[in-house]
């Protein structure tokens, strides 16, 4: 019996999810969740690339509660950045779970615990509520920087620590929305830290999640996360696939996080954004890498190019964990409650 899947989210990620969910051997796509009002009432055929399906977009959070489905896959832009509300996608979390649908979502919450009692007995509450099971996922965070370090740890004897570093040169990123509105490059010092709070907010919730639950699944018990960043500002005007970006404005930025147990940082994230080539030349440089220190010394490294479509892998990495889930006791499922995620249903007949 095939899974009937509601999409949430028609922007990068959610474009892919409905390609893919469309010509899944195993699913139905039975509804779309949009945030514009053009998009409403058009066949979601449209937006999934195929022909129509039947079924209309809508906007209204009533119409997909109504729609009989096993499963969401929620993708908009996080709320916690974008709108009026930052508290929406947990309301709307809460209301689609109480409703007896699975939810999938790509906007954080991988290890809600990180957010305290509230957020996580409000989850419970609606997954025990409609019987169904709550997950969030991604690329990173979601599985280079969680998963597979924990994949990793498995081939050790022993751990002093564990290092994670994300190095990307977007000037080829043709993308000016994601660029400079999203991520906030472009902007003056001044406008950056008055745009950037609610996106710094929502950044170091995903990464506080993501090290705090690598930590948890080495049964390490942490006292503090902490989170650090800097900018660094064009001293000449750089040309980029999304646009200019003028001297005087944001062209680098740099996070890091880090669990600690005492004083002792346990997991650390790095990561070292740049819209050019020439920008933060004193910063680190490379790809995408893991480093355990300890007995044995392991490094992998993803060289620049490793995934041609990153988002497209956010959408894949929710879409195949939906089979777990259904198997799942009702509840919050992170990824620490799950085997490995594996393609089912991604190798199709060519």
């Amino acid at each position: 019996m095939s899974i009937r899947v509601i999409q949430w989210g028609s922007g990068n990620v959610g474009r892919s999810a409905l390609r893919t969910v469309a010509q899944h051997p195993d699913m139905d796509l039975v509804g779309l969740m949009v945030n514009s009002a053009e998009k409403v009432g058009r066949d979601i055929g449209t937006f999934a690339g195929t022909a129509d399906l039947g079924v209309r977009a809508t906007d209204k959070l009533d119409d997909i509660v109504g729609i009989y489905a096993d499963v969401v896959l929620h993708m908009p832009l996080p709320s916690l950045v974008y709108g009026d509300d930052p508290g929406a996608d947990l309301d709307n979390f809460c209301v689609l779970l109480a409703s007896g649908k699975h939810v999938v979502t790509t906007v954080g919450y991988m290890y809600p615990q990180v957010y305290g009692d509230d957020v996580m007995d409000r989850l419970s509450a609606a997954c025990r509520e409609g019987g169904v099971t709550f997950h969030g996922t991604g690329a990173n965070p979601g599985w280079f920087g969680d998963l597979l370090p924990l994949m990793m740890s498995g081939l050790s004897l022993r751990i002093d620590g564990i290092e994670v570093q994300e190095v990307s040169n977007f000037q080829h990123y043709p993308s000016p929305e994601i660029m400079f509105e999203m991520m906030n490059f472009g902007k003056t010092p001044e406008e950056f830290e008055a745009a950037a709070i609610r996106h710094r907010r929502w950044l170091d919730g995903l990464f506080t999640e993501a090290v705090e639950m690598v930590a948890a699944g080495l049964g390490v018990a942490t006292t503090d996360t902490t989170s650090e960043m800097n900018t660094w500002i064009a001293d000449t005007d750089l040309d980029t696939a999304a646009g200019r970006v003028a001297a005087g404005t944001v062209a680098g930025q740099r996070y890091r996080w880090q669990a600690m147990a005492g004083d002792v940082p346990i997991v650390s994230q790095e990561t070292v954004w740049r819209m050019h080539e020439r920008a933060a030349p004193e910063w680190p440089t490379g790809d995408w890498s893991i480093r355990i220190l300890g007995e044995p010394k392991m490094y992998i490294n993803l060289q620049h190019g490793w995934n041609h479509n990153v988002l497209a892998s956010t959408a894949a990495h929710a879409i195949n964990a939906v089979p777990y889930l259904l198997d799942c006791e009702p509840g919050v499922v992170t990824f620490l409650d799950l085997p490995i995620v594996a393609g089912r249903g991604a190798l199709l007949p060519r």
